[in-house]
């Protein structure tokens, strides 16, 4: 069985219409089960990314983060989906905070907005769980809707 495939507008659309989801979904489910549907739907898209760049499930420790940051960049990045453009992945603690610009989820909204990277964060959230192979519970700490320089993730382990 083949996967059909746009032949002549490929596989990205504008930001504009995904946001006119986001925004259709709130307005008929409501932003909080809105966002609980998105950041589900980011962590299994996150954890089905790291598993088809040949990760293996559990296969990075919190030493070797730093190096997948490039690799999560390259797949989501300007070279690839175009999701956001992930800067660096540090240990702090013992949470994991991640760095990203450009987010989707971030675009076209007015500055001071208060609007968090549900889908952002939940893809960032599956493919950090998925190589570690370790719960983890997730928070947007930083905006740069709100004069941060990143979208900052912060990820505590369960």
């Amino acid at each position: 069985m083949s996967l059909y495939m746009r032949s002549e507008l490929g596989e990205f659309n504008s930001i504009v219409c995904f946001k006119a989801a986001i925004v259709g979904m709130e307005d008929m489910l409501g932003p909080q089960a809105t966002a609980i549907a998105l950041t589900g739907a980011g962590r299994k898209r996150g954890a089905g990314l790291a598993e088809s760049l040949g990760f293996k499930r559990g296969s990075a420790s919190m030493d070797t983060l730093a190096d997948v940051a490039t690799k999560l960049n390259d797949a989501l990045g300007a070279e690839g989906t175009r999701l956001c453009l992930v800067d660096s992945i540090t240990v702090e603690d013992e949470n994991v905070v991640i760095r990203t610009r450009e987010t989707v989820c971030s675009a076209y909204e007015d500055e001071g907005s208060t609007r968090k990277c549900t889908f952002t964060l939940g893809a960032i959230h599956g493919a950090l769980e998925y190589l570690l192979d370790k719960r983890f519970f997730g928070k947007h700490t930083g905006s740069v809707l709100r004069g941060d320089t990143h979208d900052v993730f912060e990820f505590t382990p369960r």
